[in-house]
């Protein structure tokens, strides 16, 4: 649970910083054409960010909601890193990276010892 927690709060980071340069770019006067179409996708970036960063938050502390959203935000990276990957180079390398930690991350979470300690999972019966 530490690692997927740690790795989902990575991305939560990545995508947070991606948002935070979209905005002191805007700023900086280095921006698209529409500076409403640049404020809306470094906002949205933005948005996105909280995904991963409250379900990392979740998983570290080991609430059972956490891993729907943990889960979601894998399934889209490793299709975004497959995309990044066919790039080549330098997005060779990123794309790749991004999908392993994304297959990392659902290693973890469908783990049994993971849902054990997040309490998902057949429960034991009680004694009536």
């Amino acid at each position: 649970m530490t690692v997927a927690a740690a790795l989902v709060a990575l991305q939560g980071v990545v995508v947070a910083g991606l948002g935070v340069t979209m905005l002191v770019l805007l700023l900086a006067g280095r921006h698209a054409d529409d500076t409403v179409q640049a404020v809306t996708g470094a906002v949205t970036v933005l948005a996105l960010a909280v995904l991963p960063l409250a379900a990392a938050r979740g998983l570290w502390l080991r609430r059972r909601w956490s891993r729907g959203p943990a889960m979601i935000v894998q399934l889209m990276a490793v299709p975004a890193g497959w995309q990044m990957a066919q790039n080549g180079g330098v997005w060779l390398v990123l794309g790749t990276l991004v999908s392993l930690t994304a297959l990392t991350v659902l290693g973890c979470v469908v783990n049994p010892t993971a849902t054990e300690a997040l309490g998902i999972g057949p429960r034991e019966p009680r004694d009536a």
